[in-house]
């Protein structure tokens, strides 16, 4: 396998008589060999941009992509021996299973063509439907098809396209699993894209947190969860999300209102910020151990876990507690809560970027 490379690499769409668009402000990423990295963001981030760049199938305005640390930028898609996985699965419907996963060996004039599709398929699980045609298959098979074209021509890299986006929850679970396991026993270089937080963090060894066509982040999914670097990774990464609420740091603390006033691990804020705290690190407690206590505006059991929501008084945020299963709270309750203060964060809240 190989690495791949991107330097500074920018993407921008000229239109005749409409303003420029920049979708991929300047991307620089080194994906190491056989590591699976997630591309994750919001619709319009770049990611699927940044996806079609590196398969030859968009232009690159300026910078590089080098895979085994060779240019790629210039060459056909074709030359580029890159493996791809479309959100659409892409398959030709007149054409069998065996027929789509060979459709490329045929183009390039490979041999022992019906041999490697024979191995592929026994490895992805397709041997019992091999002749069977795309109309009568699941949405998982025909992912699971798409990704054995992808595989069969033994590429450089592999690019996976929302993979999951079309499956059912059942089979979303099933098919991540079986993913993960087939890029870590064939080793690629797999780059994938992805909307999805629990697919990028469960799948991906590095996560790209991108938005409006800039990389936010990258790190591990421990670290882009447990330390975001600014507030739009901290408001997207995670679920349920984030509490941020307004207030003014002044000394290790922070003002949330005239009543409320909470500690910070962090001495150097100041002035206006946004407190960031997840729903696991805020516990309801006893009244003697609380930094703050709320009224309790609703409580959701949601079997494996509660969420108590809370009004704080004179703030307009409302603050989200995970709780155990099953605890008998009920609207209009004064609730005492304690944050984790080592779990605690501070973002400036005129340029979103962490105060550490």
């Amino acid at each position: 396998m190989s690495d791949l490379t991107l330097q500074n690499v920018r993407k921008v769409y000229r239109t005749k008589g409409r303003p420029e668009v920049e979708a991929v402000r300047g991307m620089t990423l080194t994906v190491r060999s056989g590591e699976l990295v997630g591309l994750l963001g919001p619709s319009g981030c770049g990611k699927s941009t940044t996806l079609r760049m590196i398969a030859g199938l968009e232009d690159v305005t300026s910078g590089d992509i080098l895979v085994g640390g060779r240019s790629v930028v210039g060459l056909p898609p074709q030359r580029r021996n890159i493996g791809v996985a479309f959100e659409n699965y892409a398959l030709y419907p007149p054409l069998t299973v065996r027929e789509n996963i060979a459709f490329g060996l045929e183009a390039r004039g490979v041999r022992d063509r019906d041999a490697k599709v024979a191995a592929v398929a026994e490895r992805i699980g397709l041997t019992d439907i091999l002749d069977a045609m795309p109309a009568g298959l699941s949405s998982g098979q025909k992912q699971r098809v798409a990704l054995a074209r992808a595989v069969v021509r033994e590429p450089d890299v592999l690019l996976l396209d929302e993979p999951l986006s079309h499956l059912d929850a059942a089979e979303r679970d099933t098919t991540r699993r079986e993913l993960r396991h087939l890029q870590q026993e064939l080793n690629y270089t797999t780059i994938l894209v992805t909307h999805d937080q629990e697919e990028a963090l469960s799948l991906a060894d590095r996560v790209v947190v991108m938005n409006d066509g800039v990389v936010q982040q990258v790190g591990t999914p421990d670290e882009v969860y447990d330390d975001p670097a600014n507030l739009f990774v901290a408001q997207f990464v995670g679920e349920p999300a984030m509490n941020l609420v307004d207030g003014v740091a002044d000394g290790g603390k922070v003002r949330l209102s005239a009543e409320v006033v909470v500690p910070v691990p962090v001495e150097r804020a100041k002035g206006e910020v946004v407190l960031g705290v997840r729903p696991e690190d805020v516990l309801i407690t006893e009244p003697e151990k609380a930094d703050v206590t709320g009224v309790l505006v609703v409580y959701e059991d949601l079997l494996e876990y509660g969420l108590a929501t809370i009004a704080l008084p004179g703030v307009e945020q409302r603050v989200v507690a995970q709780t155990p299963p099953g605890m008998s709270l009920h609207p209009g309750d004064e609730t005492p809560l304690a944050l984790q203060r080592e779990r605690t964060y501070v973002f400036d809240k005129r340029t979103g970027e962490r105060v550490r």
